[in-house]
């Protein structure tokens, strides 16, 4: 059982093994255009938990991430947290008690992080790899995320109203805020629903049209098309287990990809966010 821990753990690696290396610090992808830092990792001494921020415009120029807002503590930018993993809180709580840092990789276009979640002794329970890879367009850019958790233990991801990929853009009162579904449901009717993707609008400063992030959910994660969280201040997120607890056999390992399209406008550009979606959709995979 051991021996099959290990190979699953490290299959996930074994396609991007020559396009990676390990780094110690931080990891971010440049703009190929200008240089811009355009996906950067956080670095906060206190959140072990992996998170992306900033996460920056097409032009590289203005932030789309919020970190820690007062609305929300434990909200960093773009993150990955479940709610309950053995009736423990992975989404609330980010520090070292939770979360064990292990290695951060970085490629051309593409980066790594690799993380275990503790149980309350310390001891691992669930092997967490996020590869995240970018991809710049016209006016716009793709991330695209492959998930992987390998169950260290039997883990248990209990039913709960939201948890997994997390948005937090910086929302405030007062501030210009729009979202819509593949569903054509607006804002907070889209909370609980299901859909293909969430297309989220908001106003930042220094820009002239307003930033969009999409989350698109791919053909092949189990339960597509997934149930989204929205919550009131416009923190988006596909809710995993909202249908039910989903559970992992020790030794075996689960796989989720999602796509994040950014682009700018004043208007929901329902064609492009299609395109990006079919083209995700009939993408190869590896596993």
């Amino acid at each position: 059982m051991i021996r099959k821990i290990i190979l699953s753990f490290l299959i996930p690696c074994l396609c991007m093994a020559e396009k990676t290396v390990t780094v110690n610090e931080p990891v971010g992808i440049p703009n190929t255009t200008n240089g811009h830092v355009i996906v950067e990792q956080g670095d906060s001494k206190n959140h072990t938990r992996p998170y992306i921020h900033p996460l920056r415009s097409p032009d590289g120029k203005h932030v789309l991430t919020q970190f820690s807002p007062g609305h929300h503590k434990h909200q960093t930018g773009l993150y990955w947290g479940q709610t309950r993993i053995n009736r423990r809180d992975y989404f609330h709580n980010y520090k070292a008690d939770h979360w064990k840092h292990l290695q951060n990789r970085r490629g051309e276009n593409a980066m790594e992080f690799h993380s275990q979640l503790l149980d309350g002794k310390g001891t691992p329970i669930l092997g967490d790899l996020q590869q995240w890879h970018y991809s710049p367009g016209k006016d716009h850019y793709i991330l695209d995320l492959k998930w992987t958790g390998t169950a260290l233990q039997d883990v248990t991801i209990g039913k709960y109203s939201y948890g997994g990929l997390f948005l937090r853009m910086p929302w405030k009162r007062g501030i210009k805020a729009a979202c819509l579904n593949s569903e054509g449901h607006r804002n907070q009717q889209g909370e609980g629903k299901s859909a293909k993707w969430v297309d989220l609008a908001m106003q930042i400063e220094g820009m002239a049209k307003m930033a969009h992030v999409v989350m698109i959910d791919h053909p092949e994660n189990p339960g597509y098309p997934t149930l989204w969280r929205i919550d009131g201040q416009f923190g988006i997120g596909p809710a995993l287990a909202r249908r039910g607890d989903i559970k992992i056999a020790m030794g075996e390992s689960l796989t989720y990809r999602y796509r994040l399209l950014v682009y700018e406008g004043d208007d929901f550009k329902a064609s492009l966010v299609e395109q990006a979606g079919k083209d995700f959709g009939t993408a190869r995979t590896e596993d």
